[in-house]
């Protein structure tokens, strides 16, 4: 049996290199953060078009892993979910991969949709946009290694206020 929706901030997502079994029927994907979603998706193996995205938006050719890059490291708590258009969720709509896609894209008007998203939620001014030069480029691996060192702080932070 698959899960039908995961939650992760994007510094742990990082640290996950192949996709565990149990999500690889997730055929859908959203980027966000705690108030707005930035970009909804769909992908025969959502995980694997993720890091697609983070990838060639590094290399400026995703415009969603382009933002996420321009507003590191504030970024790095954003939310990946994935989910599964097979999900009861989506029985309304036949568990139509389309159909559910535009589903999401129509309930959260993602910042970077613009297909099918009649209005699209305005970028917080908080954040640079897409075509912002990047705040800190550095390589890819000294991002991760930052990234895990906001993983071990978080995990640290719990266990002592759970003693």
């Amino acid at each position: 049996m698959t899960n039908e929706h995961i939650i992760i901030s994007l510094k742990r997502f990082l640290f996950i290199e192949q996709c565990p079994t149990s999500w690889k029927g997730l055929d859908l994907y959203l980027f966000r953060d705690e108030n707005v979603v930035f970009y909804v998706g769909q992908s025969h193996l959502a995980f694997a078009r993720v890091w697609e995205h983070l990838l060639s938006g590094f290399k400026g050719h995703s415009i969603v892993g382009r933002f996420i890059w321009c507003n590191w490291p504030q970024s790095m708590n954003f939310t990946i979910e994935l989910l599964s258009s097979k999900s009861e969720s989506f029985k309304d709509i036949a568990n139509e991969l389309n159909a559910c896609e535009r589903s999401l894209i129509q309930k959260y008007s993602p910042c970077f949709n613009v297909s099918q998203n009649i209005q699209p939620t305005e970028l917080p001014s908080s954040y640079l946009p897409a075509n912002a030069p990047f705040r800190r480029r550095r390589s890819f691996n000294a991002l991760l290694h930052e990234a895990e060192r906001a993983v071990k702080a978080e995990d640290t932070k719990l266990w002592l206020e759970n003693l």
